[in-house]
């Protein structure tokens, strides 16, 4: 946690956010914009929240599968209560059948960073799809990087806790109601590889969505576990996958990615206390 709050005072703006100066780096006059990266789970959206609460910004979903209408839960998309007023963009704006391809996402994007600076406002830049984020950041034809000043935060936490978490948080998502809210979206001629039906949770329960209704209950029972260990170990195998991406832009490409270590806020002990050390480390980036 300390790590964190130093890490970040030392790359964030004091006394709230103009766009007009060149706090990051003062020999060069661009527009700022600050990415938050992180594998699924690692708090990335409370995080850009924080940050956004106190520095006048607006944020821009780069989650490939939070940019559908629909499967909230299933998605893991952030609440209009969550959101705590920060307006957020490409967040819950497509059809569920549309593709939106990474060049979709680079040409939404570029027009959203500039309505958001001409509002003398912060973009940042929150998701765990890095396929989106490096296209945007090297494409050549958008020439980000000489337009832009950018901030990389990279919100890691250790693989042990982080599965962990992400298991139990599919747990929750079962909980609060994830199988029927995936079940308006099954069709027996589905297909899994375009549109939201692609997120994980979905192509998973088919089976049980297929055969339940035909089966005793305790296969049908049976079916649903095996479903939902799927969709954990999916999202184990996607945490893995993201941090593995990251780390490859990091250390092949030279990104200039600043780690913030939120292990200990992901431990079991502390997941109940998290939003006061993460709005803390905000606010003494903020105001140092």
């Amino acid at each position: 946690m300390n790590l964190m709050c130093k890490e970040m005072q030392t790359l964030l703006p004091s006394g709230g956010y103009n766009h007009k100066m060149d706090v990051f780096n003062p020999r060069r006059q661009k527009e700022k914009v600050v990415i938050v990266m992180g594998a699924t789970g690692t708090g990335k959206s409370r995080l850009s929240i924080d940050l956004a609460t106190h520095l006048a910004a607006e944020i821009i979903n780069s989650d490939k599968m939070q940019v559908y209408k629909g499967l909230d839960i299933a998605t893991n998309k952030i609440t209009e209560e969550e959101q705590r007023g920060v307006p957020h963009h490409l967040l819950g704006i497509l059809d569920p059948n549309e593709d939106f391809t990474a060049t979709d996402f680079c040409d939404e994007t570029s027009l959203t960073i500039e309505s958001i600076l001409g509002r003398d406002r912060l973009p940042i830049i929150v998701g765990g799809s890095n396929s989106y984020i490096e296209a945007l950041i090297d494409d050549y034809d958008y020439k980000f990087r000489s337009k832009y000043e950018c901030c990389f935060l990279w919100v890691n936490v250790s693989t042990p806790v982080l599965h962990s978490f992400v298991s139990k948080r599919v747990d929750k998502m079962v909980e609060n109601g994830m199988v029927d809210e995936v079940r308006e979206f099954f069709h027996p001629n589905a297909d899994y590889s375009k549109g939201i039906r692609r997120a994980i949770g979905v192509p998973e329960f088919d089976k049980y969505f297929r055969y339940g209704p035909f089966l005793d209950e305790e296969i049908k029972a049976r079916l649903l576990e095996q479903a939902v260990e799927e969709i954990k170990k999916n999202n184990c195998k996607l945490a893995s996958r993201q941090l593995e991406k990251i780390q490859r832009l990091r250390n092949v490409k030279g990104w200039n990615l600043h780690p913030l270590d939120a292990t200990e806020l992901r431990s079991p002990v502390n997941l109940g206390a998290m939003r006061v050390p993460m709005e803390s480390a905000s606010l003494a980036a903020a105001t140092h």
